[in-house]
């Protein structure tokens, strides 16, 4: 046997004794009385440890789970706030206007033995025969969202199929102004346009509110792109609107 593998052997046996007086050692120590009990008492501490781990770690799951909700909370007021926004840029004109009487304003202050004159409410003004009700699309609801295929709407977002709804109705309000002004108050940009307008019509959309992609160039800032085009074919999907092709020109039906 070579001279190294006997050294080896013996290092190797020497660990093992060193090993073997280590344990012998520790077992010792666990049998003195002293030493015995601050071993346990060190166990209890450990024990205690681990509860509050324990009660950490479900707390932060909580918190978790409390930070979710209220992105969820926030993202839904959100969406409630941008729908009062667009209610309430679209009221309709022929509603009364609420006005406070400067007697109700000033109750307080009236002397409470006088007696409490009430003025008569003044009719209305019927609205001008020019005035005509224009109609929109509606906006996607959060279930209708949910139901729109995943291959379909890819990365877009609840808002931003809403925002481009919001800008479609500018367009057709926009246009559908001009069509149902008198022709004496047109300006020529206007009459150019309602000429435009009268041209894009056909017997199909007899009837019917609809726009094409000038429309959505000349009245809103959307650019008819891809991802535009996509959010017309969920629109298509969730019956917002159809399709009316002829002459070279597709047109957007509300439906």
């Amino acid at each position: 046997m070579a001279s190294s593998d006997l050294e080896q052997l013996c290092s190797h046996i020497n660990e093992k004794i060193a090993n073997i007086k280590r344990t012998l050692s520790l077992r010792n120590c666990g049998q003195e009385p002293t030493l015995k009990t601050t071993l346990d008492k060190i166990g209890d501490e450990i024990i205690v440890v681990n509860e509050l781990l324990n009660k950490l770690e479900l707390e932060i799951q909580y918190q978790e789970q409390t930070n979710h909700s209220l992105k969820e909370l926030c993202e839904s007021l959100e969406e409630d706030y941008k729908d009062v926004e667009h209610l309430k840029e679209n009221i309709p004109p022929h509603l009364p206007q609420v006005t406070v009487s400067q007697n109700f304003a000033n109750v307080s202050d009236l002397d409470p033995e006088e007696p409490v004159k009430v003025e008569e409410p003044v009719p209305t003004k019927k609205p001008p025969k020019e005035q005509r009700s224009i109609k929109e699309m509606l906006f996607i609801t959060s279930d209708e969202f949910n139901g729109i295929p995943a291959y379909m709407k890819s990365r877009l977002t609840y808002c931003q199929i809403n925002d481009v709804i919001k800008e479609i109705n500018k367009a057709v309000v926009s246009k559908y102004k001009i069509l149902h002004q008198p022709k004496k108050s047109m300006s020529s940009v206007a009459r150019n346009l309602y000429h435009r307008f009268i041209d894009e019509e056909t017997k199909d959309t007899k009837g019917h509110y609809f726009i094409v992609e000038a429309d959505i160039k000349e009245f809103t800032a959307l650019k008819a792109d891809k991802r535009f085009h996509v959010i017309l074919n969920i629109l298509r999907h969730c019956r917002r609107l159809s399709e009316v092709r002829g002459g070279g020109l597709t047109r957007y039906v509300i439906t």
